[in-house]
């Protein structure tokens, strides 16, 4: 790509407003002074700002602006439209707001990215005019006062990404704005990929879906659970934006018809994260999900997890158990992993060994032994776990029963004096018992092994600046079986909508289902009793299900009715 300063010379010389003899005169005295051409032009007074300015505006429609002519300066609330970092890294300043259109300054009326990245982070339309580099950068310092460092440094200092090394063979990757990469046209990309995954930070996201539909490149963030429709980026950087996330991503540029899997590692206004991405071909282009891994966010107590003080103690009872099977069932998305590995969080200590197998390894733990699942090298959760019970350990974590072998032999290392922790996709927690029949595992060993089983499902709590008390509706009170003393002895509340929240919402809790076998149950699992028998059972001998967790969770006003009902609606009342 020209370098705009060269644009600007050619354009010059195509308009005549430049000959042969001053151009040569103006390169000659460029090479002596390490100075651009352009800037030798103004020095040598062969043409003004002005004239440029006006050349370009006419080159471009567009309308130019004189700060060192302007009638009256820029109003204090338009400039704070635009936040003083933002205006630093892109070269810009504003310079009026009317009609609900921002009107900013730029130098290089070719930069159209700059100008996307700029609505997009303001989430305001933007309409560019002229002005020159020198006029801009006076304009900076006037009205947000001098920047030490430049853009780059502004951006490494809110981001700085590699590309975990061991995902692909791919060189490092950082996201910096004077980076080289395909030449200079690729900065604004880098920037704009930067702007994006730090604004889904910042929301809180878990998740960031980029979608490539016929006529936009539609993007969503996934927050407390649910999907959010952000601005989308603009359609014609489309494949640049995907390629930009490939490299990253340690994946092959070249390769778009069939899925590839990869892994990008970023500090983030100081917060390691790590973001597992996923792309997959589809009928306008390659669709690409990151999944946001805060690794701060897994080292949460147990206390933190949502748990009333009588379930956390019987969870503290159940991780302290010598022996056995402890399972943590839920569909994806519902905080299996980060409950697990607070479990192992609250166990590791230097008198136990600890190893897990995991397919991908999602946070690294210090003083955890960490197995990557690879069945490119037929390195199986079952190889492993085998592989694994020669490294005498204490305790054992299994990313997921997936078939008999891993479970057969999961049960054998319960019975032989290891803890061991898993995971399982069932809908409650009674439910993991035929499901582990159905795998092929004999009844006997289940019952003989398995010595508690925990559900859960993520409520979003209501926000505690906005909440306010909440009259339970008729469909509600009836959904959810609410008598009228219910609801005098409960404070149920619900969000209106605040500045520090998302209609009504912040964050997440956690519901459970625990149930702990006994002798009654392991009797049923002798018969292959029904799913629906246990789980009858399971509640008479104590079990709280997901829905009588997440109502004692609103009625202390943590949650609301709506989020109960929209979250268990397949629970019983």
């Amino acid at each position: 790509m020209l370098d705009i300063d060269d644009f600007i010379v050619d354009l010059l010389v195509q308009q005549g407003l430049v000959d042969d003899g001053q151009l040569k005169e103006a390169k000659e005295r460029a090479a002596s002074e390490e100075s651009s051409t352009l800037d030798a032009l103004y020095n040598l007074k062969f043409v003004s700002e002005q004239d440029v300015m006006q050349l370009l505006g006419a080159e471009y429609g567009m309308d130019t602006y004189d700060f060192d002519h302007a009638s009256a300066k820029v109003p204090t609330e338009v400039i704070t439209l635009v936040p003083r970092d933002v205006a630093f890294r892109y070269k810009t300043v504003p310079i009026s707001f009317a009609n609900g259109i921002l009107r900013v300054a730029v130098a290089d009326p070719t930069d159209i990215e700059t100008i996307d990245s700029i609505r997009y982070l303001l989430k305001m339309e933007v309409e560019p005019v002229i002005s020159t580099k020198r006029q801009i950068e006076q304009a900076l310092g006037s009205y947000y006062g001098s920047m030490e460092g430049d853009a780059s440094s502004i951006l490494e200092d809110m981001t700085e990404a590699t590309t975990d090394l061991t995902v692909g063979a791919t060189q490092d990757v950082t996201m910096d704005a004077k980076e080289k990469e395909n030449g200079d046209d690729a900065a604004p990309i880098i920037r704009f990929v930067s702007l994006l995954i730090l604004e889904a930070f910042r929301t809180r996201a878990s998740d960031i879906h980029l979608e490539p539909l016929e006529k936009r490149f539609r993007l969503r963030y996934r927050i407390d659970g649910v999907l959010n429709q952000q601005k989308d980026p603009p359609k014609y950087l489309q494949n640049q934006i995907i390629s930009r996330l490939k490299l990253m991503a340690g994946m092959d540029l070249s390769e778009h018809r069939i899925p590839q899997d990869g892994r990008i590692r970023i500090t983030a206004l100081g917060r390691d994260l790590d973001l597992r991405v996923s792309d997959i071909p589809a009928n306008f282009g390659e669709s690409i999900v990151m999944r946001i891994l805060d690794k701060s966010g897994v080292m949460l107590g147990i206390s933190e997890l949502g748990f009333f003080e009588d379930d956390q103690q019987t969870i503290e009872r159940i991780i302290n158990i010598p022996d056995g099977i402890f399972l943590v069932t839920g569909p994806t998305g519902s905080g299996k992993t980060t409950s697990l590995y607070s479990f192992l969080h609250a166990l590791n200590q230097p008198t136990r060994k600890i190893i897990t197998a995991e397919d991908p390894v999602e946070y690294e733990l210090s003083g955890i032994n960490q197995v990557q699942i690879n069945t490119e090298v037929n390195l199986t959760f079952a190889a492993a776990l085998r592989s694994m019970l020669r490294q005498a350990p204490n305790v054992i974590m299994v990313g997921e029963i997936r078939d008999s072998e891993t479970g057969e032999i999961a049960i054998n290392a319960a019975l032989t004096g290891h803890l061991v922790f898993s995971t399982l996709h069932t809908n409650d927690a009674p439910s993991a018992i035929p499901r582990l029949i159905d795998m092929g595992i004999k009844p006997f060993l289940v019952a003989s092994s398995v010595r508690a089983i925990m559900a859960q499902r993520l409520l979003r709590r209501a926000c505690k600046f906005c909440s306010q008390k909440h009259i339970p509706t008729d469909l509600e009170a009836e959904k959810l079986g609410l008598s009228k003393e219910d609801i005098e002895n409960s404070t149920f509340v619900q969000g209106t909508g605040c500045s520090e929240c998302n209609k009504g919402y912040k964050g997440r809790l956690g519901i459970y289902e625990i149930f702990i076998l006994d002798a009654s149950i392991e009797g049923l699992i002798y018969q292959m009793a029904d799913a629906s028998v246990i789980r009858r059972r399971a509640m008479e001998i104590g079990m709280r299900t997901l829905r009588q967790d997440g109502m004692r969770k609103a009625a202390a006003g943590l949650s609301t009715l709506a989020e109960v009902i929209r979250i268990t609606v397949n629970d019983e009342a």
